[in-house]
Parts: C-alpha cells; sequence; structure tokens
C-alpha cells in the first residue's frame, strides 16, 4: 500500500481535491475555462485507435489518479472526469457539492497488446484504499467513492473476481467497498485538472 500511503500524505500536504479550489487555481481556471463554462463531453471513439480498449476507474481524488496510470508503460492517454451520476454537463464545483452523484474518474486508453486489464486492475487497487466508503484520506463524500466502471462482460468478470480474490486475500482488515457498474456517460473535466501534478512540477510517484 506504498502508493497509497505516499498519495495520502500528498493530498495532506498539497490540500487536493478540498471542496473549494485553491485561489492559484482559480486564476488558472478562469483563464482557461473562461471561454466553455460546462465540461467537454466523453471521448469520442474516434479519439481512439483502432485495437486499443477503454477502463474507467474512480479512487479518490483524481490527481494522483491520473499521473500513476498515464505513466504506465501501454498507456495511450489518460483523461480526468466525472461519472456515475444524474446531473448533466456537471462542473468541478457541482460535483463537489456531493449532490450530482458523479465519482471523480480517470479515463484510460490502453493497447491490451503491452498492458492488460487486470494489470491494470492491480494498479488501481493498489494506488488506494478500496476498504474505503466514500472517502480517501482527508477527501470524503460521494465524489471519492471506490469505484470501476466497466466496459462489456470481460472487464466486469475480470473485476469482480479481482476484488472477491482480494477480499479472500486477508491483506484488508474490512471488505473491500469498490463498486463494479456499467460504464456510463464522461465527462471530460475542466482542463486545468487535466494531467494537474505534471503541470505543477509534482509527479513524482511512477509505477
Amino acid at each position: 500500500m506504498k502508493l497509497a500511503i505516499f498519495f495520502g500524505l500528498a493530498l495532506v500536504s498539497l490540500s487536493a481535491c478540498q471542496a473549494q479550489t485553491k485561489p492559484s487555481d482559480k486564476k488558472m481556471e478562469t483563464n482557461m475555462d473562461k471561454k466553455t463554462t460546462k465540461v467537454a463531453s466523453h471521448t469520442s471513439d474516434a479519439d481512439i485507435p483502432k485495437g486499443f480498449m477503454v477502463a474507467d476507474f474512480g479512487a479518490g481524488c483524481f490527481w494522483g489518479v491520473e499521473e500513476n496510470f498515464r505513466t504506465m508503460k501501454g498507456v495511450y492517454s489518460t483523461a480526468v472526469g466525472y461519472e456515475g451520476g444524474s446531473t448533466k454537463e456537471p462542473t468541478y464545483k457541482d460535483v463537489c457539492t456531493d449532490a450530482t452523484g458523479h465519482a471523480e474518474v480517470v479515463q484510460v486508453v490502453y493497447d491490451p497488446a503491452v498492458i492488460t486489464y487486470t494489470e491494470l486492475l492491480n494498479a488501481f487497487f493498489k494506488l488506494h484504499d478500496p476498504t474505503q466508503v466514500n472517502r480517501q484520506g482527508p477527501d470524503r463524500g460521494t465524489q471519492y467513492r471506490s469505484v470501476i466502471f466497466y466496459h462489456g462482460e470481460d472487464q466486469k468478470n475480470e473485476a469482480e473476481a479481482l476484488k472477491e480474490k482480494l477480499n479472500k486475500s486477508g491483506d484488508y482488515r474490512l471488505p473491500i467497498a469498490t463498486q463494479v457498474v456499467a460504464a456510463q456517460k464522461f465527462y471530460r473535466a475542466e482542463e486545468y485538472h487535466q494531467q494537474y501534478l505534471e503541470k505543477r512540477g509534482l509527479s513524482q510517484c511512477h509505477f
């Protein structure tokens, strides 16, 4: 759980993903989003190379989660966004109210010939505490829930099988709370959230 501990400490020190954006981020948000107040919609299939696949993971604040997946060999692209809620075209401020039902999610486009979905699942479970319910570290709310949004029955079966295996492993004191649900509409988050840690020179932790 070393990575989970690292990011737990990092989130505390950075005050990451609090309900209110930090003053310095408000300026960046204004500059980058002044022409677009709504969040861009789901990545189109045209953006995904032939033979590549998509995986969606929610593991608390999406900044550190994205950075880890982004640097893995075989990952073509990543995007942070919101998924699993009822509000259409939610903004970050909307999601932070804990009223939209969305989770903070990282969408991963990957080459299955280089990295398998099982390897992505293993990474997902290592980089956060999957036994926590609607929280990760200092961040509390349903938007920080542990969730796997599966694309197709194969992903569903692999996710549920690994969840069951980990529950029986004895490695966790509490039951794994990770939800395994069908993928819903993914709303890409505001641009200032994309590759957030790298933009600030804080991309220090890799698999």
